[in-house]
């Protein structure tokens, strides 16, 4: 069974990777497949935990090669992922977003209003993919340690599941100001 966790990103996306690469059952990564092209970008061997939050952009794919996937969408409070973008503003995801995917946004432009649409959208698509899936849950990171033992419940994990909750206390991949 393969594995995709969905988010915006700035939402403990690495720190997920690192707690899952604690299973035994299964391989785990964060952006393993950045920089391919084509059905290369969404190959991935079996009993893989993938966390990328620019899955996003291929979800059909995604869908089309993996119909029995299992998907986790991982959700971080809302404000606190958009002050995460702000301190990347210029950079990322957050730039090409609103240079290219919005376009034309004019300069005056309020960064924090950015951020939260960025973070709005990119919810709502995960959340209108996942809306007929059978096999999902949500992980919050405000509730990390819990749910991620329910994640690893629901897919039967092995290995060492005290070293992967262990790895929710470490603050992998801060933004600034953020640990």
């Amino acid at each position: 069974m393969n594995i995709f966790v969905l988010c915006t990103g700035r939402s403990a996306s690495t720190t997920f990777a690192r707690a899952a690469a604690h299973l035994s059952n299964f391989t785990a990564g964060h952006e393993t497949r950045a920089g391919r092209l084509g059905r290369d970008r969404v190959t991935f061997p079996p009993n893989h935990v993938e966390v990328d939050n620019r899955l996003t952009w291929f979800l059909g794919r995604l869908d089309a090669a993996y119909p029995q996937a299992f998907y986790v969408h991982l959700r971080r409070d809302r404000e606190e992922t958009a002050r995460s973008f702000l301190a990347r503003y210029d950079s990322g995801i957050i730039a090409a977003y609103r240079r290219s995917i919005l376009m034309d946004l004019p300069e005056s432009a309020d960064p924090m209003a950015v951020c939260r649409d960025y973070v709005d959208t990119v919810t709502a698509q995960i959340d209108h993919f996942l809306r007929d899936k059978p096999r999902w849950m949500e992980v919050r990171v405000e509730n990390a340690k819990v749910d991620f033992a329910a994640f690893w419940e629901r897919i039967q994990g092995q290995g060492d599941i005290a070293g992967a909750l262990l790895e929710w206390d470490v603050r992998h991949n801060a933004g600034p100001g953020e640990g």
